[in-house]
């Protein structure tokens, strides 16, 4: 990341949003292939979940190298948040059940709690627009809720599913777009 005056430059950040984008995709399909009883589509869906994990894991050292520049702590627990998902989510490979994972529960919450500071940091330090850290930041909290309640034997994940997961659809496109270039930070003095 570079910085110049009251100007900041996310690190990667095309290849971060599109590996956001991408990390969707390869879970999303995987996981409905890894069902398949038809041996090569489960292959090729363990492949995708695992390529999945790759993904998220870099997602999570790329935006350290950002997020230390403004807070170290956060920048750690966001990578251990991101590979404690990335273990998870492989979890379904050993078990090979999809439905009640709980590895699947427990990324996804721990992705959901370990999130919120580093939405917090974006807001703070004025990383990305207000909106979108606030959002990401209700969204983190509405998503780890409802997952919290999975382990609860709660049924309630698919109802806030949205908020975080359009968050960062929507931060993904905005680090592809907007995330690699100057971002002008407000000036703190008169």
């Amino acid at each position: 990341m570079k910085e110049k005056g009251n100007s900041v430059t996310i690190f990667n950040a095309r290849l971060t949003g599109s590996f956001f984008l991408l990390a969707f995709l390869a879970y999303g399909i995987g996981r409905q292939l890894f069902e398949s009883t038809d041996d090569p589509e489960k292959y090729l869906g363990a492949s995708l979940i695992i390529a999945n994990s790759v993904m998220v894991l870099f997602i999570g050292i790329l935006l350290r190298k950002t997020l230390k520049r403004y807070n170290p702590g956060v920048g750690n627990i966001y990578l251990f948040t991101r590979i404690f998902e990335a273990l998870a989510l492989s979890t379904i490979l050993l078990n090979g059940n999809i439905s009640d994972d709980l590895g699947y529960f427990l990324a996804m919450l721990v992705m959901g709690i370990g999130s919120i500071p580093m939405c917090l940091t974006l807001l703070r330090h004025k990383i990305t627009p207000s909106w979108l850290a606030i959002w990401g930041m209700i969204g983190y909290a509405v998503f780890a809720f409802g997952f919290l309640m999975e382990l609860f034997g709660k049924a309630w994940s698919s109802y806030f599913l949205a908020p975080g997961g359009l968050w960062e659809a929507t931060f993904a496109i905005w680090l592809i777009i907007h995330g690699s270039k100057n971002v002008k930070l407000k000036s703190t003095n008169p």
